[in-house]
């Protein structure tokens, strides 16, 4: 048995029949006789399951999505928005998509280190960077 440091991101409490007694709640077994109910109570935290995934997988920048939680796998970030750039950009996209991962195309007319620091903002796990 090692002790090691964690984070609830669930819980299940057995209220027995407190609950129920109070509420006179009952049920009939197949013998027809009347038994009351046992309560339990179950939940599960999506926020502290969200913040567990940050807590582990974050830099000084920020987030870094675990890919499988991740709202996009790969942020496309062209270095110029023009036709060539954008056209090779395109066709990465499609093939990732075709793939089968959620990707991102940052084809706003913006700075690259604007973008850059936009998608570490966010926590792309893989960034695309498309220039000359």
């Amino acid at each position: 048995l090692s002790i090691r440091r964690g984070i609830e991101v669930g819980h299940v409490f057995k209220l027995g029949c407190k609950y129920s007694d109070a509420l006179d709640a009952t049920y009939q077994d197949e013998n027809g006789e009347t038994h009351t109910i046992v309560m339990g109570c179950y939940g599960i935290g999506v926020g502290r399951t969200v913040a567990a995934a940050i807590e582990q997988n974050h830099d000084e920048d920020g987030i870094i999505w675990p890919t499988p939680i991740a709202p996009y796998h790969v942020d496309i970030i062209p270095v110029r928005v023009d036709d060539e750039t954008m056209k090779v950009c395109n066709h990465i996209y499609d093939s990732l998509e075709a793939a089968g991962l959620d990707v991102a195309l940052d084809d706003r007319d913006e700075r690259p280190g604007v973008k850059f620091k936009d998608a570490d903002l966010i926590g792309f796990p893989y960034k695309a960077v498309i220039g000359p």
